[in-house]
């Protein structure tokens, strides 16, 4: 089966019929194109034309007069604050923002996916991170797309961090 758009949002359209729930990762939400299996077995295929479509918590893939095909996006381990201070909420968004780390923003708590080095940072930096299972589902939209600055600084970086970080957690 090919996906080309999503035809609603749960949310907008209950329905009794049958759900058939595609799970996703957070991260694949922004995918254009992919391939996975319901939860019932169904082979999807994903393919939106246009340029910056994201899957949401609830969209509707598919219906026909018994089921339908429902987006489900799976909790995953992340950082959440809870800032006390307009100023606390803008210095925390900005210094996250400035690694090039997604960032969600969710019943007034800030959010992104756990990291121990971005973690034990914003610890060392004052703020009062705490780890959680969570559904990411408030991607803040950025007009720069995740990158790193260099060829493969951020990434060879990212890898030292992971390896000093010791391995209880």
């Amino acid at each position: 089966m090919i996906i080309n758009q999503i035809i609603g949002n749960l949310s907008e359209n209950p329905t009794g019929k049958t759900i058939d729930y595609l799970d996703l990762e957070w991260f694949e939400t922004t995918k254009r194109i992919q391939r996975k299996k319901t939860r019932q077995g169904i082979d999807v295929a994903i393919k939106f034309l246009r340029e910056g479509q994201r899957l949401r918590e609830g969209d509707i893939l598919f219906e026909d007069a018994e089921k339908i095909i429902v987006i489900n996006v799976l909790e995953t381990e992340a950082i959440v604050m809870s800032p006390t201070s307009l100023l606390e909420m803008g210095t925390v968004c900005y210094e996250i923002g400035n690694k090039h780390v997604p960032l969600f923003i969710q019943n007034d708590q800030v959010l992104l996916p756990f990291e121990m080095p971005m973690f034990r940072w914003l610890e060392a930096s004052g703020f009062k991170p705490e780890k959680q299972s969570v559904k990411l589902l408030n991607l803040l939209k950025s007009n720069v797309e995740p990158h790193g600055h260099g060829s493969l600084g951020s990434t060879i970086f990212t890898k030292i961090l992971k390896m000093a970080a010791p391995k209880d957690e």
